[in-house]
Formats: structure tokens, C-alpha cells, sequence
């Protein structure tokens, strides 16, 4: 199926079926695959994509239990997902791979990178951090993390949405219910199981290990995941590159224009 999200289709991998779409390129670049925040639809990601050139192939998916992509029986690992992810590329017919994770689908990129050094081309890191073992957001902040209410209230979200994704967020919260609506999810199971995949789950002995190149990207007004997060990621990961920008959270869906140049002159560069 095509459409705006591009080929939509659901793909069997490692005995997960996942909802897969990808907007396809003109093949003279290496693909970018999307990973996505917690309890998120692809959908979410749709600014991005559609602020990057149209010559870029992007792929994007539907964690396990999130969207288009059904929830497993038991709960998994980041570990295990990371396998999962390295499937889908080969599954595809890629042999190498640039990978963006975004929030916690930056811990799973990590993961992603040290599982598979020999696919992942480049990795981007945007507001994100190092799993459990990092610089928490305060408690209040965590708290409103539990449970994927947000997605299914827009009252509640547009009252919580500056305290916890900051930036233009706290001027303007509307904006985050009307993204978060439109393409988040509401499903307990799913978000469940995405908490606990990364319980206990630290990539922060391992940093050094990351053989990609790597861009980390992250807003200075971040509730949920503060700039001190990022300044560790550029300091464990060998030669990576850390770009701040002034905006919180939500900034890679909300202001892609000024995001999307940055991350694709980072892909892009010999």
C-alpha cells in the first residue's frame, strides 16, 4: 500500500510482525531508519521525514505492541529488539544502514550500534540518554511517563506538555496535544512493555564501543531527558559530535525545519 506515509507494509521478522513504512529515494544515498519514542505511531515522526530531501529512502516502524504492529506475548528486552531491528534491515535488502533514534528509540539505536557495528553506517542521537544509569528529570516530570494518557487526552496533554517536554511547548502546549493525538497511542500493554524493556538496561559501560559515527543532538530547555545526558553520550562515544539547539523535547517534530539540515548535512558529509 502507498500513500502519504509512503509503502506501508507489515513484515515478519524473528517471529514479530511489524508495520513498516518507507518512503522510498532515488538510491544514490545510504537509507535512514527512524526509531521512534515511547507508546508513538510512525506517524509521529511525519514532520522529520518530510523535512529531509526527497531523495533520502526513510524507514520507519511500529515497535511491538505500538500502532500497526501487534503486542508479543511476553514482555522483551532491548537487547532482544536490537535483533529485531538488525532483522528488519536485512529483511528489507540493506546491508548498511543510517539510524536516528529519538527519545527511547535513542536507547534502542544504541543498542542497534553496538549489536550490529557491521550495518550501521552513521548514528543520531536526539534527545535521548544512556537507559537506566543516567541524569534523571525530576520525579514530578517521571511520574507523568508512567502511563500513555497522555496520547489519549488532550486536555491532560496540552496541561502537562510544557513541564515535560519544554521548549516551545510551554508557550504554545496546544501544539503537543495536537501531535500527540494525531499520532500516539493509548494501548497499556504496548507502553508497558516499552518501559520494561529498558529496566535495568544501561548502554553507559559500553559507550566506547560504539564504532559508528555519531551525531548527538539535544535541546537546553529538555525536562525529560536534561542536557547533561547528552553531554555524557559525547563524551563516552569516540569523535562523536554534539549539536544543542535552543528548544526542549518535542523539537525534532516541531521544528524539523531547523533540525532536519542539521542531522541530514551530518549524513550527507564524506
Amino acid at each position: 500500500m502507498t500513500g502519504t506515509l509512503g509503502e506501508v507494509s507489515t513484515r515478519t521478522v524473528g517471529g514479530r510482525t511489524l508495520r513498516v513504512a518507507i518512503r522510498r529515494g532515488d538510491g544514490s544515498r545510504t537509507p535512514l531508519l527512524l526509531l521512534n519514542g515511547i507508546g508513538a505511531r510512525l506517524e509521529m515522526l511525519e514532520p522529520f521525514l518530510e523535512a529531509l530531501p526527497p531523495e533520502l529512502e526513510v524507514i520507519r516502524f511500529d515497535v511491538p505492541g505500538v500502532g500497526g504492529s501487534p503486542a508479543p506475548r511476553a514482555p522483551y528486552h532491548m537487547t532482544t529488539l536490537a535483533l529485531t531491528v538488525a532483522g528488519l534491515v536485512r529483511e528489507l535488502g540493506h546491508d548498511r544502514v543510517d539510524l536516528l533514534g529519538y527519545s527511547w528509540g535513542g536507547g534502542l539505536a544504541q543498542q542497534a550500534a553496538l549489536t550490529g557495528r557491521g550495518w550501521v553506517r552513521r548514528l543520531v542521537l536526539v534527545a535521548t540518554g544512556t537507559g537506566s544509569v543516567m541524569v534523571p528529570a525530576r520525579p514530578g516530570v517521571l511520574s507523568k511517563m508512567l502511563t500513555p494518557r497522555r496520547y489519549r487526552d488532550p486536555a491532560y496533554a496540552a496541561r502537562v506538555a510544557g513541564e515535560i517536554y519544554g521548549g516551545t511547548m510551554r508557550t504554545h502546549p496546544e501544539r503537543a496535544a495536537r501531535l500527540l493525538q494525531a499520532s500516539g497511542e493509548g494501548y497499556e500493554r504496548g507502553y508497558l512493555y516499552q518501559l520494561l524493556a529498558g529496566a535495568g538496561w544501561t548502554t553507559l559501560p559500553a559507550l566506547r564501543l560504539i564504532a559508528a559515527r555519531t551525531l548527538i543532538v539535544s535541546g537546553d530547555d529538555d525536562p525529560l531527558i536534561p542536557l547533561v545526558n547528552a553531554r555524557l553520550l559525547h563524551r563516552g562515544i569516540r569523535d562523536s559530535q554534539l549539536h544543542v539547539y535552543r528548544g526542549g523535547h518535542l523539537a525534532l517534530l516541531t521544528e524539523s525545519d531547523e533540525l532536519a539540515p542539521v542531522i541530514d548535512r551530518f549524513l550527507a558529509a564524506p
